[in-house]
């Protein structure tokens, strides 16, 4: 497998349906993955130290990339790469992971949705800031109202969450942050290729979420029984490292602004598990409401990008960067 066999090259308005229909599964199966970091990590917090969890996910995903990029015999980041990559692993590895294991030890999983349900439209407006990609009003507009509604539906579900509450800082944090890293490594994913992303910038962050996790465990022996630990488990395997997998590919398939909007669907997810796995009532309000934003989703994804120009504004697989 070389390091370019999954990157993606071609700019977003040449993009053939095959190839768009291709770019939302990609990201739907990520999104899909991801909708049970919330309640597994509101789960293994109250087993766990934050900090343990936020940096040992980490750690463990880590070793599995090094793993992975090894037996591939995948080559090196070259130059301003390594400084790319390091604005992904500060959005998703380290920052993401840890104001919200954080956040999530004073407000519940369904509270923790309402905030990161802005996640989607902030990662459309910094994937535009840094791509330069177009997009129409209608997309904008779209965008716009499943933001609106994925809110107030995590609002109205959570019972009492619209109340301001001190982790609410440290869940916007988490949201630029992670909109960053999504941004940016949608964006390198071009070049270096979708898994090599994501495993390159967990490498990145190692030495410092060792760390991490090594003074977690020192000031507080990590002591719990077998759910919070399958929790941690799923947290480092699957929403560190192979959910990047497909969300990435995704984001490099693109469009990005759309794709990322698939994400939208994650709150009446995260919520649905949060009903399974923490027993927090669900009522025909979510029914209603999951439709809501499941058809702001869909309009928005299919609504077209703005007309450009000849693409020498698009991403170059070869070039590096944005023109």
């Amino acid at each position: 497998m070389s390091a370019q066999s999954s990157a993606i090259v071609s700019p977003p308005e040449l993009l053939s349906p095959p190839r768009r229909t291709a770019g939302l599964a990609w990201g739907l199966l990520g999104v899909l993955a991801f909708s049970f970091t919330v309640p597994l990590t509101r789960v293994a917090v109250d087993g766990l130290d934050p900090l343990f969890i936020g940096a040992g996910r980490a750690v463990v995903a880590a070793a599995l990339a090094a793993t992975a990029l090894a037996l591939t015999r995948q080559r090196l980041p070259r130059g301003g790469q390594w400084w790319r990559l390091a604005v992904v692993a500060g959005g998703v590895v380290a920052g993401f992971p840890l104001l919200t294991s954080y956040a999530l030890t004073e407000v519940p999983a369904s509270h923790g949705a309402v905030v990161i349900a802005m996640l989607p439209a902030t990662t459309a407006v910094i994937v535009v800031l840094r791509t330069r990609e177009r997009v129409s009003p209608r997309f904008w507009a779209f965008a716009a109202l499943g933001a609106v509604a994925a809110v107030g539906f995590a609002v109205v579900q959570g019972g009492g969450a619209g109340r301001l509450h001190q982790a609410d800082l440290l869940l916007v944090l988490a949201v630029v942050a992670c909109a960053t890293g999504y941004a940016e490594g949608g964006v390198i994913s071009r070049e270096l290729g979708s898994w090599q992303t994501i495993s390159w910038a967990l490498v990145l962050a190692a030495p410092a979420m060792a760390t991490l996790t090594a003074v977690s465990a020192v000031r507080e022996p990590p002591s719990a029984g077998p759910t919070p630990w399958l929790c941690f488990a799923y947290l480092a395997g699957v929403s560190m490292f192979l959910g990047f997998f497909a969300w990435y590919r995704g984001l490099a398939i693109g469009p990005m602004a759309q794709v990322s909007q698939v994400q939208l669907v994650q709150p009446v997810l995260s919520i649905a598990w949060a009903g399974l796995l923490l027993g927090e009532e669900i009522t025909w309000l979510t029914v209603v409401g999951g439709l809501a934003v499941v058809a702001c989703a869909a309009s928005a994804v299919r609504a077209r990008t703005a007309p450009t120009g000849p693409p020498g504004g698009a991403i170059s697989g070869a070039g590096g960067g944005v023109r």
